[in-house]
Protein backbone atom coordinates (compact mmCIF):
# COMPACT_ATOMS: atom_id res chain seq x y z
CA UNK A 1 0.00 0.00 0.00
CA UNK A 2 3.11 2.11 0.69
CA UNK A 3 4.59 1.73 -3.08
CA UNK A 4 5.02 5.00 -4.99
CA UNK A 5 3.10 2.99 -7.89
CA UNK A 6 0.04 2.10 -5.79
CA UNK A 7 -0.47 5.55 -4.34
CA UNK A 8 -0.60 6.99 -7.45
CA UNK A 9 -3.38 4.78 -8.13
CA UNK A 10 -5.50 5.14 -5.31
CA UNK A 11 -5.23 9.04 -5.40
CA UNK A 12 -6.64 9.14 -8.86
CA UNK A 13 -8.98 6.28 -8.24
CA UNK A 14 -10.42 7.64 -5.04
CA UNK A 15 -13.56 5.30 -4.91
CA UNK A 16 -10.85 2.03 -5.72
CA UNK A 17 -11.13 -0.94 -3.71
CA UNK A 18 -7.73 -2.60 -3.31
CA UNK A 19 -7.42 -6.13 -2.52
CA UNK A 20 -4.99 -9.07 -3.33
CA UNK A 21 -2.68 -6.74 -4.93
CA UNK A 22 -5.50 -5.63 -7.38
CA UNK A 23 -6.91 -1.98 -7.36
CA UNK A 24 -10.88 -2.10 -8.96
CA UNK A 25 -12.80 1.16 -9.31
CA UNK A 26 -15.37 3.16 -11.54
CA UNK A 27 -13.37 3.22 -15.22
CA UNK A 28 -13.41 7.19 -15.58
CA UNK A 29 -12.42 6.63 -19.54
CA UNK A 30 -15.63 5.14 -20.19
CA UNK A 31 -17.80 7.20 -22.76
CA UNK A 32 -19.94 9.01 -20.83
CA UNK A 33 -22.88 8.24 -23.21
CA UNK A 34 -22.74 4.34 -22.65
CA UNK A 35 -25.22 2.25 -21.18
CA UNK A 36 -22.82 0.55 -18.91
CA UNK A 37 -19.65 1.79 -17.90
CA UNK A 38 -17.01 -1.14 -16.75
CA UNK A 39 -14.91 -1.37 -13.94
CA UNK A 40 -11.16 -0.39 -14.09
CA UNK A 41 -9.05 -3.02 -12.65
CA UNK A 42 -5.07 -2.29 -11.62
CA UNK A 43 -2.43 -4.91 -11.54
CA UNK A 44 -0.69 -3.51 -8.42
CA UNK A 45 1.77 -6.65 -7.50
CA UNK A 46 5.61 -5.43 -7.70
CA UNK A 47 6.88 -8.87 -8.85
CA UNK A 48 4.95 -9.55 -12.07
CA UNK A 49 5.70 -8.30 -15.40
CA UNK A 50 2.18 -6.23 -15.09
CA UNK A 51 3.17 -4.31 -12.03
CA UNK A 52 0.91 -1.04 -12.53
CA UNK A 53 -0.96 -2.34 -16.07
CA UNK A 54 -4.66 -1.28 -15.73
CA UNK A 55 -7.73 -2.16 -18.51
CA UNK A 56 -11.08 -1.58 -18.50
CA UNK A 57 -13.66 -4.67 -18.14
CA UNK A 58 -16.23 -2.61 -21.16
CA UNK A 59 -13.07 -2.83 -23.55
CA UNK A 60 -13.07 1.06 -23.58
CA UNK A 61 -9.67 2.35 -24.73
CA UNK A 62 -8.31 2.42 -21.52
CA UNK A 63 -5.61 -0.31 -21.04
CA UNK A 64 -2.11 0.03 -20.65
CA UNK A 65 0.51 1.57 -17.95
CA UNK A 66 0.76 4.35 -16.07
CA UNK A 67 2.25 6.58 -18.15
CA UNK A 68 -0.76 5.87 -20.41
CA UNK A 69 -2.91 6.64 -17.65
CA UNK A 70 -1.54 10.22 -16.95
CA UNK A 71 -1.96 10.86 -20.58
CA UNK A 72 -5.62 9.88 -20.40
CA UNK A 73 -6.34 11.79 -17.51
CA UNK A 74 -4.20 14.65 -18.56
CA UNK A 75 -1.99 14.49 -15.55
CA UNK A 76 1.19 16.09 -15.26
CA UNK A 77 3.99 13.41 -16.66
CA UNK A 78 6.55 14.09 -13.93
CA UNK A 79 3.84 13.06 -10.88
CA UNK A 80 4.23 9.62 -12.71
CA UNK A 81 5.93 6.90 -10.22
CA UNK A 82 9.04 5.00 -12.18
CA UNK A 83 11.34 6.07 -15.09
CA UNK A 84 10.12 8.95 -17.54
CA UNK A 85 8.43 7.83 -20.79
CA UNK A 86 10.22 7.29 -23.75
CA UNK A 87 9.25 8.63 -26.94
CA UNK A 88 10.14 5.55 -29.16
CA UNK A 89 10.63 6.19 -32.78
CA UNK A 90 7.24 7.40 -33.52
CA UNK A 91 6.79 9.96 -35.66
CA UNK A 92 9.47 9.43 -38.03
CA UNK A 93 7.70 6.56 -40.84
CA UNK A 94 6.68 7.67 -44.31
CA UNK A 95 2.87 6.34 -44.18
CA UNK A 96 1.52 6.15 -47.75
CA UNK A 97 -0.54 8.65 -49.04
CA UNK A 98 -3.61 6.66 -49.11
CA UNK A 99 -5.59 5.10 -46.09
CA UNK A 100 -8.01 2.35 -46.23
CA UNK A 101 -10.05 3.54 -43.40
CA UNK A 102 -13.61 3.71 -44.86
CA UNK A 103 -13.15 -0.61 -45.97
CA UNK A 104 -12.11 -1.17 -42.49
CA UNK A 105 -15.12 -0.14 -41.12
CA UNK A 106 -17.48 -1.50 -44.27
CA UNK A 107 -15.40 -4.94 -43.39
CA UNK A 108 -15.74 -4.71 -39.22
CA UNK A 109 -19.72 -4.22 -40.13
CA UNK A 110 -19.95 -7.30 -42.42
CA UNK A 111 -18.57 -10.30 -39.06
CA UNK A 112 -21.75 -11.98 -38.39
CA UNK A 113 -22.33 -14.74 -35.97
CA UNK A 114 -20.99 -17.12 -37.95
CA UNK A 115 -17.57 -15.84 -38.62
CA UNK A 116 -17.58 -15.57 -34.85
CA UNK A 117 -17.60 -19.15 -34.35
CA UNK A 118 -14.29 -19.69 -35.18
CA UNK A 119 -13.21 -17.40 -32.73
CA UNK A 120 -15.50 -18.35 -29.68
CA UNK A 121 -14.32 -21.80 -29.84
CA UNK A 122 -11.47 -20.55 -28.52
CA UNK A 123 -12.94 -18.50 -25.88
CA UNK A 124 -12.56 -15.08 -27.83
CA UNK A 125 -15.12 -13.18 -27.58
CA UNK A 126 -16.50 -10.02 -30.25
CA UNK A 127 -15.29 -7.65 -27.59
CA UNK A 128 -11.96 -8.49 -28.58
CA UNK A 129 -12.15 -8.71 -31.73
CA UNK A 130 -14.25 -5.30 -32.14
CA UNK A 131 -11.56 -3.92 -30.07
CA UNK A 132 -9.11 -4.95 -32.71
CA UNK A 133 -11.78 -4.19 -35.62
CA UNK A 134 -11.25 -7.41 -37.28
CA UNK A 135 -13.39 -7.72 -40.12
CA UNK A 136 -14.81 -9.69 -42.95
CA UNK A 137 -14.97 -9.37 -46.53
CA UNK A 138 -17.53 -12.02 -47.60
CA UNK A 139 -14.49 -14.98 -47.55
CA UNK A 140 -11.72 -13.64 -46.11
CA UNK A 141 -11.37 -12.64 -42.39
CA UNK A 142 -9.85 -9.01 -42.04
CA UNK A 143 -6.76 -8.05 -40.18
CA UNK A 144 -6.30 -4.35 -40.58
CA UNK A 145 -2.88 -2.83 -39.34
CA UNK A 146 -3.50 0.84 -38.15
CA UNK A 147 -0.47 2.50 -37.59
CA UNK A 148 0.19 4.64 -34.58
CA UNK A 149 -1.22 7.84 -36.86
CA UNK A 150 -4.42 6.49 -36.30
CA UNK A 151 -5.10 5.37 -40.12
CA UNK A 152 -4.73 2.19 -41.43
CA UNK A 153 -2.61 1.43 -45.39
CA UNK A 154 -3.33 -2.29 -45.29
CA UNK A 155 -5.27 -5.13 -43.94
CA UNK A 156 -4.01 -8.87 -44.41
CA UNK A 157 -6.66 -10.81 -45.69
CA UNK A 158 -6.63 -14.89 -44.22
CA UNK A 159 -9.01 -17.83 -44.95
CA UNK A 160 -10.88 -18.58 -41.69
CA UNK A 161 -9.92 -22.44 -42.90
CA UNK A 162 -6.63 -22.27 -44.54
CA UNK A 163 -4.17 -20.43 -43.14
CA UNK A 164 -1.95 -20.28 -46.27
CA UNK A 165 -4.64 -18.82 -48.06
CA UNK A 166 -4.53 -15.23 -47.84
CA UNK A 167 -3.29 -11.75 -49.48
CA UNK A 168 -2.99 -8.07 -49.13
CA UNK A 169 -5.42 -5.79 -49.40
CA UNK A 170 -4.18 -1.71 -49.59
CA UNK A 171 -0.31 -0.76 -49.74
CA UNK A 172 1.44 -4.43 -49.25
CA UNK A 173 4.99 -2.55 -50.13
CA UNK A 174 4.32 -1.05 -46.68
CA UNK A 175 3.10 -3.63 -44.70
CA UNK A 176 6.13 -5.95 -45.36
CA UNK A 177 8.14 -3.12 -44.12
CA UNK A 178 7.74 -0.52 -41.76
CA UNK A 179 4.10 -1.52 -41.43
CA UNK A 180 4.50 -5.05 -40.35
CA UNK A 181 3.25 -5.05 -37.06
CA UNK A 182 -0.10 -5.61 -36.33
CA UNK A 183 -1.62 -4.13 -33.62
CA UNK A 184 1.31 -1.36 -33.24
CA UNK A 185 -0.44 1.23 -31.24
CA UNK A 186 -0.80 -0.92 -28.17
CA UNK A 187 3.12 -0.10 -28.17
CA UNK A 188 2.57 3.47 -27.19
CA UNK A 189 0.39 2.36 -24.32
CA UNK A 190 2.18 0.15 -22.74
CA UNK A 191 5.16 2.64 -22.17
CA UNK A 192 7.40 1.10 -18.98
CA UNK A 193 6.05 -2.24 -18.59
CA UNK A 194 5.11 -5.16 -20.76
CA UNK A 195 4.18 -6.12 -23.69
CA UNK A 196 3.36 -9.59 -25.89
CA UNK A 197 5.25 -9.94 -28.87
CA UNK A 198 3.21 -12.56 -30.81
CA UNK A 199 3.68 -14.54 -34.37
CA UNK A 200 0.47 -14.15 -36.10
CA UNK A 201 -2.70 -12.36 -35.25
CA UNK A 202 -4.82 -14.92 -33.92
CA UNK A 203 -2.08 -16.30 -31.57
CA UNK A 204 -2.73 -12.02 -30.35
CA UNK A 205 -6.42 -12.50 -29.85
CA UNK A 206 -5.85 -15.26 -27.56
CA UNK A 207 -3.44 -13.21 -25.32
CA UNK A 208 -6.26 -10.12 -25.93
CA UNK A 209 -8.90 -12.51 -24.56
CA UNK A 210 -6.76 -13.31 -21.53
CA UNK A 211 -6.69 -8.97 -20.88
CA UNK A 212 -2.67 -8.28 -21.52
CA UNK A 213 -1.92 -6.09 -24.35
CA UNK A 214 0.34 -7.00 -27.05
CA UNK A 215 1.21 -6.69 -30.73
CA UNK A 216 1.49 -9.50 -33.92
CA UNK A 217 3.77 -10.44 -36.81
CA UNK A 218 2.33 -12.25 -39.63
CA UNK A 219 5.37 -13.88 -40.56
CA UNK A 220 8.95 -14.42 -38.80
CA UNK A 221 10.88 -12.28 -41.55
CA UNK A 222 9.25 -9.33 -41.10
CA UNK A 223 11.15 -9.05 -37.50
CA UNK A 224 14.15 -8.01 -39.39
CA UNK A 225 12.67 -5.17 -40.80
CA UNK A 226 11.58 -3.71 -37.95
CA UNK A 227 13.39 -0.84 -36.19
CA UNK A 228 14.20 -1.87 -32.69
CA UNK A 229 13.71 1.56 -31.65
CA UNK A 230 10.23 1.12 -32.00
CA UNK A 231 10.36 -0.93 -28.60
CA UNK A 232 12.77 1.56 -27.02
CA UNK A 233 9.91 2.59 -24.43
CA UNK A 234 9.44 -0.83 -23.26
CA UNK A 235 10.59 -2.32 -19.66
CA UNK A 236 9.91 -6.34 -20.94
CA UNK A 237 8.85 -7.82 -23.96
CA UNK A 238 7.54 -11.11 -24.01
CA UNK A 239 7.97 -13.03 -27.52
CA UNK A 240 6.14 -15.84 -28.00
CA UNK A 241 6.99 -17.83 -31.38
CA UNK A 242 5.52 -20.99 -32.93
CA UNK A 243 6.82 -24.17 -31.92
CA UNK A 244 9.61 -24.48 -35.33
CA UNK A 245 13.28 -23.80 -35.25
CA UNK A 246 12.80 -21.05 -37.98
CA UNK A 247 10.48 -19.24 -35.75
CA UNK A 248 12.59 -19.27 -32.28
CA UNK A 249 16.06 -18.34 -34.84
CA UNK A 250 14.27 -15.65 -36.01
CA UNK A 251 13.00 -14.47 -32.49
CA UNK A 252 16.88 -15.09 -31.25
CA UNK A 253 17.90 -12.78 -33.80
CA UNK A 254 15.32 -9.94 -32.88
CA UNK A 255 15.96 -10.64 -29.21
CA UNK A 256 20.03 -9.82 -29.91
CA UNK A 257 19.01 -6.63 -32.09
CA UNK A 258 16.62 -5.48 -29.19
CA UNK A 259 18.18 -6.48 -26.37
CA UNK A 260 17.82 -7.70 -22.34
CA UNK A 261 14.40 -6.59 -22.16
CA UNK A 262 13.53 -9.48 -24.07
CA UNK A 263 12.07 -12.92 -22.74
CA UNK A 264 11.30 -15.63 -25.40
CA UNK A 265 8.55 -18.12 -24.17
CA UNK A 266 9.34 -21.86 -24.97
CA UNK A 267 6.96 -24.49 -25.69
CA UNK A 268 7.07 -28.05 -23.95
CA UNK A 269 8.51 -31.16 -25.44
CA UNK A 270 5.11 -32.83 -25.89
CA UNK A 271 4.03 -30.02 -27.98
CA UNK A 272 3.79 -30.38 -31.59
CA UNK A 273 5.58 -28.80 -34.67
CA UNK A 274 4.36 -25.32 -35.51
CA UNK A 275 2.08 -25.48 -31.89
CA UNK A 276 0.37 -22.07 -31.41
CA UNK A 277 -1.33 -19.94 -28.16
CA UNK A 278 -4.29 -20.34 -30.78
CA UNK A 279 -4.23 -23.87 -30.02
CA UNK A 280 -3.41 -23.98 -27.31
CA UNK A 281 -6.25 -21.79 -25.85
CA UNK A 282 -8.60 -24.45 -27.63
CA UNK A 283 -7.24 -27.53 -26.40
CA UNK A 284 -6.63 -26.24 -22.45
CA UNK A 285 -9.90 -24.64 -22.17
CA UNK A 286 -10.30 -22.77 -18.21
CA UNK A 287 -6.77 -24.19 -17.94
CA UNK A 288 -5.51 -21.53 -20.72
CA UNK A 289 -4.57 -18.94 -18.46
CA UNK A 290 -2.80 -20.94 -16.07
CA UNK A 291 -0.97 -22.57 -18.90
CA UNK A 292 0.31 -19.09 -19.78
CA UNK A 293 1.22 -18.07 -16.34
CA UNK A 294 3.51 -21.26 -16.59
CA UNK A 295 5.41 -20.15 -19.77
CA UNK A 296 6.14 -16.56 -18.81
CA UNK A 297 7.46 -18.18 -15.43
CA UNK A 298 9.54 -20.27 -16.91
CA UNK A 299 10.59 -17.85 -19.48
CA UNK A 300 14.59 -16.88 -19.00
CA UNK A 301 15.58 -13.38 -19.96
CA UNK A 302 17.27 -12.75 -23.17
CA UNK A 303 21.20 -12.51 -22.88
CA UNK A 304 24.49 -12.58 -25.17
CA UNK A 305 26.50 -14.51 -22.53
CA UNK A 306 26.38 -17.92 -21.70
CA UNK A 307 24.27 -19.03 -18.40
CA UNK A 308 26.85 -19.55 -15.50
CA UNK A 309 25.55 -23.58 -15.16
CA UNK A 310 26.84 -23.99 -18.53
CA UNK A 311 29.38 -22.25 -18.73
CA UNK A 312 30.50 -24.26 -15.52
CA UNK A 313 30.05 -27.40 -16.80
CA UNK A 314 31.78 -26.34 -20.11
CA UNK A 315 34.96 -25.55 -18.00
CA UNK A 316 34.56 -28.98 -16.15
CA UNK A 317 34.73 -30.62 -19.80
CA UNK A 318 37.45 -28.88 -20.89
CA UNK A 319 39.36 -30.07 -17.97
CA UNK A 320 38.28 -33.42 -18.94
CA UNK A 321 39.14 -33.50 -22.18
CA UNK A 322 42.98 -32.48 -21.56
CA UNK A 323 42.76 -35.40 -19.65
CA UNK A 324 41.59 -37.91 -22.05
CA UNK A 325 43.66 -39.98 -25.11
CA UNK A 326 42.08 -37.40 -27.64
CA UNK A 327 43.77 -34.21 -26.20
CA UNK A 328 47.27 -35.84 -25.64
CA UNK A 329 47.24 -37.47 -29.30
CA UNK A 330 47.61 -33.76 -30.65
CA UNK A 331 50.93 -34.86 -31.14
CA UNK A 332 53.25 -32.87 -33.70
CA UNK A 333 55.13 -36.16 -34.06
CA UNK A 334 58.17 -34.31 -33.19
CA UNK A 335 58.92 -34.88 -29.16
CA UNK A 336 61.19 -32.06 -28.17
CA UNK A 337 58.52 -29.99 -30.02
CA UNK A 338 55.98 -31.89 -28.34
CA UNK A 339 57.21 -31.82 -24.83
CA UNK A 340 58.10 -27.73 -25.19
CA UNK A 341 54.28 -27.12 -26.48
CA UNK A 342 52.71 -29.52 -25.15
CA UNK A 343 51.20 -31.06 -28.41
CA UNK A 344 49.64 -29.00 -31.17
CA UNK A 345 46.67 -26.85 -29.16
CA UNK A 346 45.19 -23.20 -30.56
CA UNK A 347 46.74 -20.96 -32.66
CA UNK A 348 50.87 -21.97 -33.92
CA UNK A 349 52.08 -19.52 -35.83
CA UNK A 350 55.89 -20.66 -37.72
CA UNK A 351 57.88 -17.85 -39.60
CA UNK A 352 60.57 -18.88 -41.88
CA UNK A 353 62.87 -17.45 -45.02
CA UNK A 354 61.92 -17.95 -48.26
CA UNK A 355 63.13 -21.69 -49.00
CA UNK A 356 63.96 -22.44 -45.91
CA UNK A 357 62.01 -25.53 -45.31
CA UNK A 358 59.03 -24.32 -43.90
CA UNK A 359 56.44 -26.36 -46.04
CA UNK A 360 58.06 -29.36 -45.63
CA UNK A 361 58.18 -28.89 -41.91
CA UNK A 362 54.22 -28.56 -42.15
CA UNK A 363 53.50 -31.20 -44.47
CA UNK A 364 55.75 -34.01 -42.42
CA UNK A 365 53.22 -32.47 -38.89
CA UNK A 366 50.24 -32.36 -40.91
CA UNK A 367 50.37 -35.67 -42.61
CA UNK A 368 52.16 -37.46 -39.22
CA UNK A 369 48.73 -36.26 -36.77
CA UNK A 370 46.16 -37.32 -40.23
CA UNK A 371 48.00 -41.01 -40.24
CA UNK A 372 46.97 -40.79 -36.34
CA UNK A 373 42.77 -40.15 -37.01
CA UNK A 374 43.51 -36.70 -36.35
CA UNK A 375 41.70 -34.28 -38.89
CA UNK A 376 43.51 -32.15 -41.18
CA UNK A 377 42.30 -29.44 -43.35
CA UNK A 378 45.83 -27.85 -45.51
CA UNK A 379 45.56 -25.11 -47.14
CA UNK A 380 47.55 -24.52 -49.54
CA UNK A 381 48.64 -21.32 -51.42
CA UNK A 382 52.45 -21.92 -52.27
CA UNK A 383 53.04 -25.87 -53.84
CA UNK A 384 50.01 -27.35 -55.41
CA UNK A 385 47.68 -30.60 -53.99
CA UNK A 386 49.55 -32.97 -56.27
CA UNK A 387 53.14 -31.87 -54.20
CA UNK A 388 52.27 -31.95 -50.92
CA UNK A 389 50.98 -35.41 -51.68
CA UNK A 390 54.33 -36.46 -53.81
CA UNK A 391 56.48 -34.80 -50.97
CA UNK A 392 54.72 -37.06 -48.34
CA UNK A 393 54.36 -40.44 -50.72
CA UNK A 394 58.13 -39.74 -51.14
CA UNK A 395 59.15 -39.64 -47.43
CA UNK A 396 56.64 -42.07 -46.18
CA UNK A 397 58.20 -44.75 -48.86
CA UNK A 398 61.82 -43.70 -48.62
CA UNK A 399 61.46 -43.31 -52.33
CA UNK A 400 62.91 -40.09 -54.24
CA UNK A 401 60.17 -38.21 -55.94
CA UNK A 402 60.71 -39.10 -59.43
CA UNK A 403 60.88 -42.93 -58.75
CA UNK A 404 57.21 -42.73 -56.56
CA UNK A 405 55.39 -43.89 -60.00
CA UNK A 406 55.94 -47.24 -59.10
CA UNK A 407 57.88 -48.71 -61.95
CA UNK A 408 61.56 -50.04 -61.98
CA UNK A 409 61.58 -50.74 -58.61
CA UNK A 410 63.59 -54.02 -56.74
CA UNK A 411 61.42 -56.85 -54.22
CA UNK A 412 62.39 -54.41 -51.44
CA UNK A 413 61.07 -50.66 -52.80
CA UNK A 414 58.11 -52.37 -54.47
CA UNK A 415 57.10 -54.00 -50.89
CA UNK A 416 57.58 -50.09 -49.52
CA UNK A 417 55.49 -49.39 -52.37
CA UNK A 418 52.73 -51.17 -51.62
CA UNK A 419 52.40 -50.43 -47.70
CA UNK A 420 53.06 -46.81 -48.48
CA UNK A 421 50.21 -46.52 -50.76
CA UNK A 422 47.75 -48.35 -48.34
CA UNK A 423 49.19 -46.22 -45.80
CA UNK A 424 48.72 -43.34 -47.69
CA UNK A 425 45.02 -43.77 -48.71
CA UNK A 426 43.57 -44.43 -45.35
CA UNK A 427 45.95 -41.06 -44.45
CA UNK A 428 43.52 -38.96 -46.83
CA UNK A 429 40.27 -39.72 -45.51
CA UNK A 430 41.82 -37.36 -42.45
CA UNK A 431 44.20 -34.91 -44.59
CA UNK A 432 42.23 -32.98 -47.13
CA UNK A 433 44.39 -30.29 -49.75
CA UNK A 434 42.35 -27.12 -50.20
CA UNK A 435 44.05 -24.64 -52.90
CA UNK A 436 40.85 -22.42 -53.60
CA UNK A 437 41.91 -19.02 -53.56
CA UNK A 438 38.72 -17.40 -52.89
CA UNK A 439 38.16 -18.64 -49.82
CA UNK A 440 36.55 -16.97 -46.78
CA UNK A 441 36.41 -17.26 -43.03
CA UNK A 442 32.55 -18.29 -43.86
CA UNK A 443 33.82 -21.34 -46.14
CA UNK A 444 36.48 -22.46 -43.59
CA UNK A 445 34.04 -22.96 -40.95
CA UNK A 446 31.75 -25.20 -43.50
CA UNK A 447 35.00 -26.91 -44.39
CA UNK A 448 35.54 -27.50 -40.69
CA UNK A 449 32.44 -28.92 -40.07
CA UNK A 450 31.77 -31.08 -43.10
CA UNK A 451 35.85 -32.55 -42.17
CA UNK A 452 34.37 -33.05 -37.68
CA UNK A 453 30.87 -34.70 -40.01
CA UNK A 454 32.76 -36.77 -42.14
CA UNK A 455 35.24 -38.30 -39.81
CA UNK A 456 33.41 -38.42 -36.70
CA UNK A 457 36.05 -36.42 -34.60
CA UNK A 458 35.18 -33.14 -32.99
CA UNK A 459 38.86 -31.76 -32.84
CA UNK A 460 40.45 -30.82 -36.31
CA UNK A 461 43.81 -28.92 -37.51
CA UNK A 462 43.84 -26.50 -40.27
CA UNK A 463 47.17 -25.99 -41.69
CA UNK A 464 47.52 -22.67 -43.30
CA UNK A 465 50.25 -21.95 -46.06
CA UNK A 466 50.65 -19.48 -46.28
CA UNK A 467 49.17 -16.63 -43.71
CA UNK A 468 50.20 -14.18 -46.63
CA UNK A 469 48.75 -15.62 -49.00
CA UNK A 470 45.47 -15.75 -47.55
CA UNK A 471 43.32 -13.99 -50.42
CA UNK A 472 42.12 -10.59 -49.43
CA UNK A 473 40.94 -7.64 -51.78
CA UNK A 474 43.69 -6.25 -52.70
CA UNK A 475 47.50 -5.61 -51.91
CA UNK A 476 47.08 -2.73 -49.90
CA UNK A 477 44.73 -4.59 -47.43
CA UNK A 478 46.99 -7.25 -46.54
CA UNK A 479 47.75 -5.97 -42.92
CA UNK A 480 44.14 -5.57 -42.57
CA UNK A 481 43.23 -8.39 -44.17
CA UNK A 482 45.71 -10.58 -41.95
CA UNK A 483 44.56 -9.17 -38.76
CA UNK A 484 41.14 -9.86 -39.64
CA UNK A 485 42.05 -13.34 -40.85
CA UNK A 486 43.44 -13.98 -37.45
CA UNK A 487 40.77 -12.90 -35.43
CA UNK A 488 38.70 -15.45 -37.78
CA UNK A 489 41.28 -18.15 -36.19
CA UNK A 490 40.67 -16.87 -32.81
CA UNK A 491 37.25 -17.31 -32.52
CA UNK A 492 37.30 -20.54 -34.73
CA UNK A 493 39.16 -21.76 -32.24
CA UNK A 494 37.13 -20.71 -29.06
CA UNK A 495 33.81 -22.24 -30.68
CA UNK A 496 34.35 -24.67 -33.03
CA UNK A 497 37.82 -26.65 -31.25
CA UNK A 498 39.91 -26.48 -34.03
CA UNK A 499 43.83 -25.78 -33.62
CA UNK A 500 46.38 -23.67 -36.32
CA UNK A 501 49.42 -24.27 -37.43
CA UNK A 502 49.95 -21.62 -40.04
CA UNK A 503 53.08 -20.50 -41.84
CA UNK A 504 54.13 -17.00 -42.00
CA UNK A 505 56.79 -14.98 -43.77
CA UNK A 506 59.48 -13.27 -42.04
CA UNK A 507 61.06 -9.45 -42.67
CA UNK A 508 64.19 -9.12 -43.57
CA UNK A 509 67.00 -7.76 -41.33
CA UNK A 510 69.04 -4.40 -41.28
CA UNK A 511 71.74 -6.54 -43.36
CA UNK A 512 69.19 -8.07 -45.80
CA UNK A 513 68.94 -10.95 -44.33
CA UNK A 514 66.62 -13.62 -42.08
CA UNK A 515 69.76 -14.93 -39.69
CA UNK A 516 69.75 -12.75 -36.73
CA UNK A 517 68.42 -13.77 -33.09
CA UNK A 518 64.74 -14.42 -33.37
CA UNK A 519 61.84 -12.11 -31.99
CA UNK A 520 58.24 -11.31 -32.81
CA UNK A 521 59.01 -8.37 -34.86
CA UNK A 522 60.68 -10.38 -37.69
CA UNK A 523 57.03 -11.60 -38.34
CA UNK A 524 55.77 -9.41 -41.29
CA UNK A 525 52.93 -7.94 -42.65
CA UNK A 526 50.91 -7.95 -39.25
CA UNK A 527 51.08 -6.40 -35.48
CA UNK A 528 48.65 -8.66 -34.38
CA UNK A 529 50.56 -11.84 -34.06
CA UNK A 530 51.79 -11.32 -31.11
CA UNK A 531 49.03 -10.96 -29.48
CA UNK A 532 47.13 -13.84 -31.29
CA UNK A 533 49.56 -16.90 -31.24
CA UNK A 534 49.67 -19.08 -28.76
CA UNK A 535 52.69 -20.52 -29.83
CA UNK A 536 55.05 -17.97 -32.35
CA UNK A 537 58.19 -20.12 -33.73
CA UNK A 538 60.81 -19.12 -36.06
CA UNK A 539 62.44 -21.53 -38.34
CA UNK A 540 66.18 -20.29 -39.24
CA UNK A 541 68.51 -22.07 -41.50
CA UNK A 542 72.09 -22.73 -40.39
CA UNK A 543 73.93 -23.19 -43.70
CA UNK A 544 74.33 -20.97 -46.88
CA UNK A 545 71.83 -20.68 -49.31
CA UNK A 546 74.52 -21.37 -52.13
CA UNK A 547 74.98 -24.72 -50.24
CA UNK A 548 75.21 -27.68 -52.58
CA UNK A 549 75.41 -30.35 -49.99
CA UNK A 550 71.58 -30.63 -49.32
CA UNK A 551 71.82 -33.48 -46.88
CA UNK A 552 73.68 -30.97 -44.19
CA UNK A 553 71.58 -28.16 -44.12
CA UNK A 554 70.19 -28.08 -40.71
CA UNK A 555 67.57 -25.75 -39.34
CA UNK A 556 67.01 -24.25 -35.52
CA UNK A 557 63.37 -24.23 -34.43
CA UNK A 558 63.09 -21.43 -32.19
CA UNK A 559 59.52 -20.38 -29.46
CA UNK A 560 59.84 -16.29 -29.58
CA UNK A 561 56.72 -16.08 -27.92
CA UNK A 562 53.67 -18.16 -26.07
CA UNK A 563 51.07 -17.91 -23.48
CA UNK A 564 52.03 -20.80 -21.57
CA UNK A 565 55.45 -22.00 -22.14
CA UNK A 566 59.50 -20.61 -21.93
CA UNK A 567 61.17 -18.92 -25.10
CA UNK A 568 64.11 -20.59 -26.50
CA UNK A 569 65.51 -22.98 -28.56
CA UNK A 570 63.59 -25.93 -29.12
CA UNK A 571 65.51 -28.08 -31.19
CA UNK A 572 67.90 -29.03 -34.69
CA UNK A 573 66.20 -30.19 -37.62
CA UNK A 574 68.47 -32.00 -40.11
CA UNK A 575 66.77 -32.17 -43.85
CA UNK A 576 66.27 -35.62 -44.68
CA UNK A 577 67.54 -35.33 -48.02
CA UNK A 578 65.78 -36.21 -50.93
CA UNK A 579 62.35 -37.48 -49.04
CA UNK A 580 61.17 -33.66 -48.17
CA UNK A 581 61.31 -34.17 -44.27
CA UNK A 582 63.75 -33.58 -41.24
CA UNK A 583 64.93 -35.68 -38.67
CA UNK A 584 64.55 -33.99 -34.75
CA UNK A 585 67.69 -33.72 -33.33
CA UNK A 586 68.72 -32.56 -29.16
CA UNK A 587 70.66 -29.41 -29.20
CA UNK A 588 73.30 -30.91 -28.06
CA UNK A 589 73.54 -33.16 -30.54
CA UNK A 590 76.64 -32.01 -32.86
Amino acid sequence: MTAPLTQFYMKHLPDGVFRDSILKAACPFCRETAEKKGKIIVFLKSSSFFYGYFRCSSGCAATGFQHWFARLARLDPATVPGLPEEEGSWGEESYPQKNINGEVDDFSARLADEELNCFSQAGISRNVLEQLRIGYNGRYLVYPYFQQDGNCYSARCVHPEREDDHFWYGDAEFAAGPGGLFNIEEIHRCAGGTLFLCEGEENLLAVKKLGFPGVAYHERNILETVDPQVFSSLKTILVIPRNTAESFAAARRTAAKIGFKVRILTWNPHHPANYSLRQLALESGANFSKNVGEMIAAAKPFSPFVPPEREWRRFMTTLSDKKENQYSSRLSGFDLLDRRIGGIHGINILGGGPKVGKSSFMIQIATEMAARHIPILYYDFENGRQRVYQRTFSRLCRLETDRIDGLNLDENERQRHEKTSHRFEEMLQFFRVVNDRKLTPELMRRHIDFLRHETRNEYSVVVIDSLHKLPFKDLSEMRTGIDSWLRQMESMRDELNVSFLVVSELSRGDAGSYGQEPHMGLFKGSGDIEYSADNALVFLPMWDHMQKDMASRENRLWLVASREHSPGLVARYVLDYPYWGFEEKELSEF
